[in-house]
């Protein structure tokens, strides 16, 4: 029994400092972040479709404007310090969490950040851009899996 507590305590010590590495704890932060965001979304659209029927994405509709709205009180907070995090929490948040949650906020923060730059021809062509060919992009998806035969 001694040599398996020497392992288990060598095992417990290596585990504890590679958890002190940033190059192992971000990853693992916003890993952690992505599924409860995921968890969320999907746990929300299923509640919407429930209440308020399929004919629109009222689920979708509800984590775009949520997580635009916390991505937005988030990175304000901590981009002018007013709270401090750590930066796995940071991470965990804004990337994991409203990362998997909705991609949409961080188009959105995206896009408020080419304004507030003043960038405005990056703006308009990141906004429309993203929607026009995002919407191409889904369906050359669509077109090249029909083009299957299976």
């Amino acid at each position: 029994m001694k040599f398996l507590d020497k392992i288990f305590a060598i095992a417990s010590f290596t585990a504890n400092q590679s958890l002190q590495e940033p190059s192992i704890r971000t990853p693992i932060a916003i890993s952690f972040g992505a599924i409860a965001g995921a968890l969320c979304r999907y746990y929300l659209s299923l509640w919407f479709a429930k209440i308020f029927g399929v004919n629109f994405p009222y689920g979708t509709f509800f984590v775009n404007i949520t997580g635009s709205i916390v991505m937005g009180f988030f990175v304000t907070l901590t981009a002018e310090q007013i709270v401090k995090v750590s930066p796995e929490l940071f991470l965990w948040l804004a990337v994991g969490f409203l990362g998997s949650y909705t991609t949409f906020s961080s188009y959105e923060l995206d896009s408020m950040k080419l304004l507030n730059e003043e960038q405005f021809s990056f703006f308009a062509l990141y906004w429309l851009g993203s929607a026009i060919f995002g919407l191409i992009g889904i369906k050359l998806g669509i077109t090249l899996a029909n083009l299957i035969k299976i």
